[in-house]
């Protein structure tokens, strides 16, 4: 009897151990800290996934020459790169008509980058792990990345120069060499086109609206026009003598070519002006494989994209993202803070007071295509067709405002976080403490000068912290964008050196919508793969800088105020 009520004693005290451990909260601390760490994991996961699939696509991986048996049972020689495989059960084959090796049951098949597509007709095809015969790494295979038709992979087999052929005992040394002038020439020729000649067009363009606004204004003097057309007759002949010497620099960069031997046996010749870059990765040491790694990399930030999106680069993107998200946090930090600031400070806290306050809060849940909806219609047609009407009359039907641009997109995000910014900017001001006002007014100071001079200084930290929220979330938006002047590739850049300098009713490109649309609409699906996950890389990249900068601002604000808070 005595053990029984023993071990009954020792039950009920761990029964009061685990609910006095229960009512301390200790397992809800656990549950949290569980929860976060999930969520710390999986993004950090999710990093390392895009990380991984979309940096890798810039190592110089090794090209594979093979000898494999085609469908027709012949033995066909062909050389890529490897890019993916999987494992494939038998009974599928079979059931797809292929003939395979009897027991056994799975087999590997390789997704193989054959490039030369303008020869093959296709950049990617699946093979079968059985039907290969030999497998070899030659060093002397190039790959070739051009301007057009995607990689080329063969062997040099000997530069021409103006149709001849130039005999070496070296031809990739000589094809490296003259690949490097057809760079040079390459630059100067971009220069020219989008520097003195797209100046020319861009002044010419601009005197003949100032004609047409003449002729609206029903002006006859011959004299009025004398001075557009001197400028005209500058602009044209310069524009000759710039005319002449590109086409000098596009016959000086036709006169190379270099001719390339697949692993078939054929023979194809390639202009050197449509190679962008030639290097040998099966002969690469490690060094040079990190030198070729870092500079494809930077060219992939840096350079114009190509091949509908698929090869190049993204600097129109990452320009545009930046330039629209500089742009909204200029319009939607003041108009938040305003708003704010009255319905904190001024507003009579009553039903209409609370009324708005609901409806500002119930406009950061409306979808962000509402917002793209309501800018085009409001923004693009009622404001930018009255704007074109009123003094850009001129350069109708075509619109200046009157149709999607950088400055509608950014008042279009500006709305669309603005309730962010205004809720946040209410809860910095409340944190403020009554004893602060009511001594500032008891020194004397206006409530005005109590506002601008201490109130709101005190409470930038959380105003900072709603524009952090503003600026996250509008470089991530697409959706709004695609109605309100973003576009796939644009001609040129929204803020550039031509007069006014910044052109916010251009359209722009976003690289958000660049995801899209290299994931969705490329019509080279398995080539554009691994530009989707860097140019997802680059996306949280981008926001992750943008917010540190104002998270860097809102510190330095919390920490010159933070005596006056205590």
């Amino acid at each position: 009897m005595t053990s029984f009520r023993k071990k009954v004693k020792v039950k009920a005290s761990h029964l009061d151990s685990f609910g006095y451990w229960v009512k301390t909260g200790a397992p809800w601390v656990w549950i949290n800290a569980a929860a976060v760490s999930a969520s710390v994991m999986l993004v950090v996961g999710l990093l390392l996934l895009i990380a991984v699939r979309g940096m890798g696509h810039f190592w110089p991986s090794e090209v594979v020459e093979l000898t494999y048996i085609e469908d027709n049972g012949q033995p066909h020689v062909i050389s890529g790169k490897v890019r993916d495989s999987e494992e494939v059960e038998a009974q599928r084959l079979t059931e797809s008509g292929l003939d395979v090796p009897d027991n056994v049951e799975t087999f590997e098949r390789i997704l193989f980058k054959t490039a030369n597509r303008d020869v093959t007709g296709q950049d990617f095809r699946w093979i079968l792990s059985y039907r290969i015969q030999e497998q070899s790494t030659p060093p002397e295979m190039v790959v070739l990345e051009r301007t057009e038709w995607g990689d080329f992979i063969g062997r040099v087999e000997a530069v021409e120069e103006s149709g001849k052929t130039i005999t070496t005992d070296d031809a990739w040394a000589l094809f490296l060499e003259r690949l490097d002038r057809a760079d040079e020439l390459r630059e100067e020729i971009k220069e020219l086109e989008r520097g003195e000649i797209g100046a020319i067009n861009y002044q010419l363009e601009r005197l003949r609206l100032d004609r047409r606004e003449l002729e609206l204004d029903g002006v006859m003097d011959p004299t009025a026009y004398a001075g557009i057309e001197r400028q005209e007759e500058e602009l044209h002949a310069r524009y000759r003598e710039l005319e002449a010497r590109l086409g000098d620099l596009y016959r000086e960069i036709r006169r190379d070519a270099v001719r390339m031997r697949t692993s078939d046996g054929e023979e194809v010749q390639l202009q050197l002006a449509n190679i962008v870059d030639g290097w040998r990765p099966n002969s690469m040491n490690l060094a040079q494989q990190l030198g070729h790694y870092v500079y494809k990399a930077w060219m992939f930030v840096s350079d114009d994209p190509r091949e509908a999106n698929t090869e190049g680069g993204i600097f129109p993107a990452i320009y545009g993202t930046i330039l629209m998200v500089l742009l909204m946090s200029v319009v939607v930090a003041p108009f938040g803070v305003v708003a704010g600031v009255y319905l904190r400070e001024y507003a009579k806290q009553g039903l209409l007071t609370r009324t708005i306050r609901i409806a500002v809060n119930n406009l950061a849940g409306v979808p962000s295509i509402v917002y793209g909806v309501f800018g085009l219609g409001f923004f693009v047609y009622t404001l930018g067709g009255s704007i074109d009407q009123l003094f850009f009359e001129a350069a109708l039907p075509s619109p200046t405002f009157g149709t999607g641009g950088l400055f509608w997109a950014s008042l279009t995000l500006a709305l669309l976080t603005l309730p962010v910014v205004i809720v946040s900017t209410e809860e910095g001001l409340s944190r403020i403490p009554r004893s602060i006002r009511e001594g500032s007014l008891a020194l004397g100071a206006t409530k005005w000068e109590t506002l601008w001079r201490t109130i709101i200084p005190m409470a930038s930290p959380g105003i900072m912290t709603g524009l952090i929220l503003a600026v996250a979330r509008a470089a991530g938006e697409v959706a709004p964008l695609m109605l309100v002047g973003v576009v796939k590739l644009a001609p040129s850049l929204p803020l550039d050196g031509n007069y006014p300098f910044l052109h916010p009713e251009r359209k722009f490109m976003h690289l958000g919508f660049h995801i899209y649309d290299v994931g969705f609409q490329s019509p080279n699906v398995e080539a554009a793969r691994p530009l989707v996950y860097a140019t997802a890389l680059l996306l949280v990249v981008v926001i992750v800088l943008l917010n540190m900068l104002a998270i860097h601002i809102r510190n330095g604000l919390r920490e010159k105020y933070k005596g006056l808070e205590s």
